[in-house]
């Protein structure tokens, strides 16, 4: 609430561009220059990975230029055919053949027709002309001598269908592989026609096996896929690949594979794939929602591209090729002929031979390598735009622009690379485009945002902090990034200070509140000077105490070092304004500092009506407590171990291990003197007196503690320190000996 709070106009701006790219992937808004870019990105992914290798197992033999020079413009007398057939078949050995062409009207040819015409009507009187007609009948029915070449053998026919207004219908169409009761009432996305240009009945009958070679083509006139399931007046028929393989593989029943129904609505429109069954063994081709398989071309097409291999029509009608050489080949007639038009447009080129692409569809399925899109990469795009999207919304705002360019760049990295490696690992196409351009879009936004708009954050960054801290942090904090810092509460590790002023009390008792309100300020400014020359946060005046700290909201590696230097110099101000007051007759006052360093919970807190920027917590809290021993000890700071530690550049006098009100675990309290290159010798010997003194007291050797403490005496008679632990030992002299005691001084007051 608190990011939405501050930055809730820069993370709506960054959310357009996720709207839109939902609405774009949920289909309730087509934005073409999208679907554009995700056909882009697939074209270049697939020229990227293609294998470029030859596939020996498939082999084209094509209708080219030679074959039309030598054999005859098409289409050519079936007799051709014939022998084209027995040729592969009895000579070569092939495996099967399929063919890329139609054969959708009767061969005359060979003038048969006429000849009968002639022997019923001009010369039915000649009976030898009858008699020779009927011996050379045989060799004259082109039709009858291709359908007795395929007669009984693996040949898959080829046909296309139509969608027109008329839908005009020719020849006979191969029985259908799936019948609507088998969709159990699905409502399938199948490609539906209405009309279909077929092989002639004499010939469907000797090759009943048969498959329509109809590509889809895209939007933008590219083939990328084939239907190998089609709709025509409710019964669905297969494409010539698919027909091809299922007679490869003996034939399997084709069933409809539907996706598993846990999560989806019995009126879902997607088909997961094509089963083939044969006995107990079932194979599933993976389809997308038009029960298309997307042609995984091998490389570059034609006869020279490496793909398949080519082998003229016409060299095999002329027997140029050697016996056996294309041995358990699978033969796909087609052409490459641009006269014949059966070229396409294809990712990988722009008159690429439609045979071929049958060609890539039987590899992929002989090698099981097709990939597909599938029916859940809605979801999946849904998914990876919501992920994205928000983690960029809530993530940028709060970013310096160079952090942010690493982000949305990580971001794009990831999002890229899952759908690369899907691909790779699963043969997953999934879409890649409204994802990159809503990373990229919604950075532009966002950082335009807040190039445009939150520029003003830096002046407000300053009027936030500028109470708090020292101008030239302010300044550093902006140079930094406003983004960078905010009154959200955080827990870092800080050095707290309290000081209290001692003799403003008895002051009021004597002074005009007007006098004494100028008296005070006139010592918060001078004691604020010195804060502010040290990095330090003023965090609140409370009376005549002050409270700062360091460490927040800039990062200050060595706060503990800043804020004893600076208790010390104020300690040293107070000294110097006491001698201006005795020079004006003026009482003098006293100081009292406390330090403590540790975990502190800094942020703005405090009520709607008014909020500070604070520090609380435990640390804060001793704090306060050193503060107050002060006055106990005789000095004018009191600084915690925690502290003491990391301010190792300073000369120590340790005044006690505490135990102060609220707390449990007993600390250690020093005193700051000097910074350590400083030192007196004459100090330094008087402080290993001292710590001579403290073990002895500790160990309860009260015999040695009177000698030390004699010493200490000759050494600083004046200490009001030395004298406290006189005292001190006079008093537990009297105790009997403490086997528990941790040499701690318990406090029970504030």
């Amino acid at each position: 609430m608190s990011l939405l709070s501050k930055h809730g106009p820069r993370i709506a701006v960054t959310l357009i561009p996720l709207l839109f790219a939902l609405l774009h992937a949920s289909g309730a808004l087509q934005i073409g220059v999208l679907q554009r870019l995700d056909d882009i990105i697939y074209d270049a992914r697939l020229r990227a990975t293609m294998s470029r290798t030859m596939d020996e197992r498939i082999v084209i033999v094509d209708l080219d230029e030679q074959s039309l020079a030598e054999v005859g413009r098409w289409p050519w007398g079936r007799n051709h055919l014939a022998d084209l057939v027995t040729e592969l078949f009895d000579r070569q050995g092939v495996n099967l053949i399929g063919f890329d062409v139609v054969f959708a009207e009767a061969d005359d040819s060979s003038g048969l027709k006429r000849l009968k015409q002639l022997a019923q009507a001009e010369l039915k009187d000649q009976a030898g002309f009858t008699e020779k007609l009927n011996q050379l009948q045989g060799a004259l029915d082109y039709d009858a001598l291709f359908a007795k070449a395929l007669d009984k053998r693996p040949v898959v026919m080829g046909y296309y269908l139509t969608s027109d207004r008329d839908g005009r219908t020719s020849g006979a169409l191969p029985p259908p592989v799936m019948l609507k009761e088998s969709l159990l009432g699905r409502p399938i996305g199948f490609t539906s026609w209405n009309g279909y240009g077929s092989n002639i009945e004499q010939l469907a009958k000797s090759a009943p096996m048969a498959g329509y070679f109809n590509p889809i083509v895209d939007g933008d006139g590219v083939v990328r896929s084939i239907p190998l399931v089609a709709e025509y007046k409710g019964r669905y028929y297969e494409a010539l690949s698919l027909a091809m393989f299922r007679m490869l593989v003996q034939l399997p029943a084709v069933e409809p594979g539907f996706p598993r129904e846990r999560f989806l609505a019995r009126n879902y429109r997607g088909l997961e794939s094509i089963l083939l069954r044969h006995g107990q063994k079932t194979m599933a081709i993976p389809v997308d929602d038009r029960v298309g398989a997307l042609v995984p071309f091998r490389g570059l097409g034609g006869p020279k591209g490496g793909s398949f291999r080519y082998v003229s029509a016409a060299d095999v009608l002329a027997k140029r090729l050697a016996p056996g050489a294309l041995k358990d080949k699978i033969i796909l007639v087609g052409t490459t002929a641009p006269g014949l038009q059966d070229l396409r447009v294809t990712p990988v080129g722009e008159a690429y031979p439609g045979v071929e692409t049958h060609a890539n569809i039987i590899s992929g399925l002989l090698d099981q390598s097709i990939a597909v899109k599938p029916d859940y990469a809605v979801g999946y795009d849904i998914i990876i735009l919501v992920l994205s999207g928000l983690s960029l919304a809530f993530a940028l705002p709060l970013l310096t622009a160079t952090r942010a360019v690493l982000v949305s760049a990580g971001v794009i990295t990831l999002v890229v690379g899952l759908n690369f490696w899907l691909y790779l690992g699963a043969g997953l196409i999934l879409p890649l485009a409204a994802a990159s351009v809503m990373t990229m879009t919604a950075f532009a936004l966002n950082m335009s945002y807040g190039y445009f708009v939150e520029s003003r954050s830096k002046r407000e960054l300053a009027h936030m902090f500028g109470t708090y801290v020292p101008p030239e942090l302010v300044d550093e904090m902006v140079a930094q990034g406003a983004e960078n810092y905010s009154m959200k509460a955080t827990n870092k590790e800080l050095t707290v200070m309290f000081c209290d002023m001692r003799g403003f009390t008895k002051m009021s008792e004597q002074m005009e509140p007007t006098q004494l309100q100028a008296l005070l300020n006139s010592v918060f400014n001078r004691l604020t000077d010195i804060i502010r020359s040290n990095r330090g946060t003023i965090d609140k005046y409370m009376g005549d105490c002050v409270m700062a700290f360091w460490g927040a909201p800039v990062d200050i590696p060595n706060h503990a070092h800043l804020a004893v230097k600076t208790s010390m110099e104020m300690a040293n101000a107070v000294r110097k304004i006491n001698e201006e007051h005795r020079a004006k007759g003026i009482p003098e006052i006293g100081v009292g500092i406390g330090l403590n360093t540790g975990t502190m919970c800094v942020g703005n807190m405090g009520s709607e009506v008014r909020q500070a920027y604070t520090v609380i917590g435990d640390a804060v809290n001793l704090g306060s407590r050193l503060e107050g021993l002060s006055k106990a000890y005789g000095v004018d700071i009191v600084v915690s171990e925690s502290t003491r530690k990391l301010a190792t550049d300073f000369a120590w006098q340790e005044l006690d291990r505490v135990r102060v009100k609220g707390k449990e675990q007993a600390v250690g309290i020093f005193w700051p003197l000097a910074p350590a290159n400083r030192i007196e010798p004459a100090h330094a010997d008087e402080l290993k007196t001292w710590a001579a003194l403290l073990k002895a007291y500790r160990l309860q050797d009260w015999d040695q503690c009177d000698v030390l403490l004699l010493n200490l005496h000759r050494m600083n008679a004046k200490k009001y320190l030395y004298e406290l632990y006189s005292e001190r030992v006079a008093s537990m002299r009297m105790l009997p000996f403490d086997p528990e005691w941790d040499g701690a001084t318990n406090f029970e007051t504030k």
